[in-house]
């Protein structure tokens, strides 16, 4: 009987399920079926998708220790949410009246971040860094990480930083200083930060940061900043001294994971995994990386299940979610890439994780002087974000320099410059990088797609970027990609 991995209760509420040979059968969002960014609750037609791919059940796995993350919260102002003190409490208010199998487990929130990572990873021993915002106390957790001799996997932490002291609360106080929305719009700081430049840094160090070397800050940054910080400074420049501050706080906890000494291969978890700006950093420590696609508390519902499950899990693809059942369209986005250069695409299984990877992808091409504006304006975003590449894999080497670690980028994991930004501007930042995302031959309907457009134009690349509406997350099911058709005018084939 299978294993139903959750987390839920406080963001981005997700579920997974491991069969009892370690293949992963469903993973999904929350947030995609009830279309509530970073919903905390679990949909029903969610757990429906999940149990149907289960067929049966007989564990379910929590991702966090509830009593100690309240205790924290209670340590930090929050107060107790009485109804949160049990996984059982949490999981009937979840589940409502429906019957759960006798075996409920939970692990620590670290513990189940670190999981996710390792036992999805190719590697027998690895490395576990795992840094975000906070967990139950851990801000920031170093493991050491191995298969015993019956291939149940096993964790002694290394070291670990606690709360308030949090490079992720750092960078959400920061988020919310330059005017976005912090746990949420992150991703959006880093795009502003290449538009600006490191001139605030001894300001802001000296102001923020009390011991470099083991990651302490001089103020609970939980509490945000106050908008009188750096009050004559500009966001852009904000947000790109604090891009810079955070990546060398990132590379001291590298450099300490490293001088542990425990293995040259990385898995790097948490939601600041997902800075692929820093990302490029990795190499300089590890000889080898992996950063499972959805690294944050979501991925953490993987996590959970495969704690549950003790051994190695079986990870082949991040489509792993609802799916709209048919053929790859690559004929009919074919037509639409050459008529009009936009194309939405519904397809498959949906991605597990933040990014879209080519089943909920609006795809364009690189190529266009006012490709860049004109998804911008369909997407209804700040026109100085940036889009991403997806690249035939044999030809990435030929058109982005790619960071020492990756020397392919599947989920894009990190930036790359791009060689040539002259000629793909629509997927190059001002700074001339991309957020590259590379695709094996791996018969995929992204490849097969790419294929077409490569044996067509002679370009190996499109634009990818997430097919959403704005304030919803990434499509889920074709009502939402005929709703997005009539909104945009942007035709989404499946």
């Amino acid at each position: 009987m299978s294993i139903l991995g959750i987390s839920a209760g406080f963001h981005d509420a997700a579920a997974t399920v491991i069969s009892p040979t370690g293949d992963i059968l469903f993973a999904g969002h929350s947030e995609r079926y009830s279309k509530i960014k970073n919903d905390q609750n679990l949909n029903r037609e969610l757990i429906m998708d999940a149990w149907h791919a289960a067929g049966s059940i007989n564990t379910v796995a929590y991702y966090e220790i509830p009593w100690k993350k309240q205790l924290r919260q209670l340590y930090s102002g929050q107060g107790i949410e009485w109804n949160k003190l049990t996984v059982q409490q949490i999981l009937k208010d979840q589940f409502g009246p429906c019957v759960l199998p006798n075996r409920v487990v939970n692990y620590s929130h670290h513990l189940s971040h670190a999981a996710a990572g390792f036992q999805t990873s190719p590697y027998d021993r690895a490395t576990v860094v795992v840094i975000d915002a906070v967990g139950e106390w851990d801000t920031i957790s170093i493991w050491g990480a191995e298969y015993d001799a019956k291939g149940q996997a096993k964790y002694l932490k290394l070291w670990h930083q606690r709360y308030p002291h949090s490079i992720g609360l750092f960078y959400s106080a920061i988020t919310k200083r330059v005017g976005l929305h912090p746990l949420d719009e992150e991703y959006i700081t880093m795009g502003m930060a290449g538009w600006g430049r490191p001139v605030w840094y001894e300001q802001m160090f000296s102001k923020l940061v009390n011991n470099e070397a083991s990651i302490k800050f001089k103020d609970n940054l939980h509490l945000g900043l106050d908008s009188s910080f750096l009050e004559s400074a500009t966001n852009e420049d904000i947000a790109c001294t604090a891009q810079v501050v955070t990546e060398e706080l990132i590379n001291n906890v590298m450099r300490r994971a490293r001088d542990l000494g425990w293995s040259s291969n990385l898995v790097y978890m948490g939601g600041v995994a997902l800075n692929c700006l820093a990302n490029r950093h990795l190499g300089e420590y590890f000889e080898k990386i992996w950063i499972l696609p959805n690294p944050g508390d979501a991925g953490s519902s993987l996590g959970a299940a495969a704690l549950a499950h003790g051994g190695r899990v079986h990870w082949n693809t991040a489509l792993l979610g609802h799916c709209i059942d048919g053929v790859y369209p690559v004929h009919d986005a074919m037509v639409h890439l050459l008529d009009t250069g936009i194309v939405g695409v519904a397809s498959g299984r949906a991605e597990f994780g933040p990014r879209a990877l080519g089943n909920r992808s609006l795809l364009a091409d690189p190529r266009g002087a006012d490709i860049k504006d004109r998804v911008n304006e369909i997407k209804r975003r700040q026109k100085f974000r940036p889009f991403a590449p997806v690249i035939l894999e044999e030809h990435v080497n030929m058109y982005f320099d790619m960071p020492r670690g990756f020397d392919t980028s599947r989920y894009m994991q990190s930036i790359a410059r791009c060689r040539h930004p002259h000629i793909f501007p629509a997927v190059c930042h001002v700074d001339n990088t991309s957020r590259v995302q590379t695709v094996p031959q791996d018969g995929s309907g992204i490849r097969q797609l790419l294929e077409a457009w490569y044996a067509k134009t002679g370009c190996p690349m499109l634009l990818n970027t997430s097919l959403n509406i704005r304030g919803e997350p990434m499509v889920n099911d074709r009502a939402d990609a005929d709703r997005f058709e009539a909104l945009y005018g942007v035709t989404v084939v499946s």
